[in-house]
């Protein structure tokens, strides 16, 4: 296959991701990571490097598909910015360090920890549990330490948090719609976060392919990013009026089956 064909494939999984941004609030990593691990493996990238690739490109990504989702959910009201203030401070801590231990971890155990954490994710979302009706947020210090427990796993697997914290929201008696939204403003400090610190981090980095900032792939960058921008808008409509939960669930399971590819490709390549 040539490069030429490879770049068509990013355009294509910026669809795929945008859509999902805006429709459940999650960034796209869940997706982009195993898909871009897949793609950099096939293309002939250094295998050391492609989990961190696929890592720091994708939360750069979120960048540009958080700030199309979030506008087009606070279009429908659904954004409480009272949340994101309180719980940003915690979000930049626990995402920028999360990103400097990504940095000594090797493919494998990257690629293993990313696989767990998403059989987690696709687990939570097929068992739907519900919260005590009595359950709140927590006061600021609570948000705080709720923010960097979200943000550090969300760089060590390249997500918009969105995957913890609308749970998290959820679970503390916020309207699943607007904790989508939420989730979704959420998403940019932690990639703003995240981005740098994979910049950062793969700096010194030798044996990248060419157009490589730090772990940051330009290419994908921009092509699955331009697309993305424009299809969120779409999924965060989607969100207001599809079943939710039903998506979630198929989802969860496009996502098991993205990881095990992600995992083949890892440890048999």
């Amino acid at each position: 296959m040539t490069f030429d064909t490879w770049l068509l494939a990013y355009p294509l999984l910026g669809v795929v991701v945008g859509f999902l941004a805006g429709l459940l609030g999650i960034g796209g990593g869940g997706i982009m990571v195993p898909m871009l691990t897949t793609l950099f493996l096939a293309q002939g990238f250094p295998h050391e490097h492609v989990v961190h690739m696929a890592l720091g490109t994708s939360m750069a990504t979120i960048i540009l598909t958080s700030i199309s989702s979030t506008r087009a959910h606070h279009a429908h009201g659904a954004v409480h910015w009272d949340i994101v203030r309180r719980i940003t401070p915690g979000i930049l801590i626990g995402t920028f360090a999360g990103s400097f231990i990504a940095k000594h971890m090797n493919t494998v155990p990257l690629a293993v920890f990313f696989a767990c954490f998403m059989t987690f994710v696709a687990a939570q979302m097929l068992y739907n549990a519900k919260p005590k009706p009595s359950r709140e947020l927590p006061g600021r210090v609570g948000m705080i330490g709720a923010g960097l427990l979200i943000g550090g796993p969300s760089a060590l697997v390249a997500i918009g948090g969105g995957s913890l914290s609308v749970p998290f929201m959820i679970w503390c008696n916020i309207k699943a719609q607007h904790a989508i939204g939420t989730s979704a403003a959420i998403g940019f400090p932690i990639a703003l976060a995240g981005t740098i610190g994979y910049l950062v981090n793969g700096w010194t980095t030798h044996g990248s392919p060419p157009l490589t900032l730090g772990y940051i792939y330009l290419p994908a960058l921009v092509l699955t990013g331009v697309v993305s921008v424009f299809v969120a808008p779409l999924g965060a409509a989607c969100a207001h009026r599809l079943p939710v939960q039903t998506l979630k669930k198929a989802f969860a399971g496009m996502l098991i089956l993205l990881v095990l590819k992600m995992l083949h490709g890892v440890f048999f390549v």
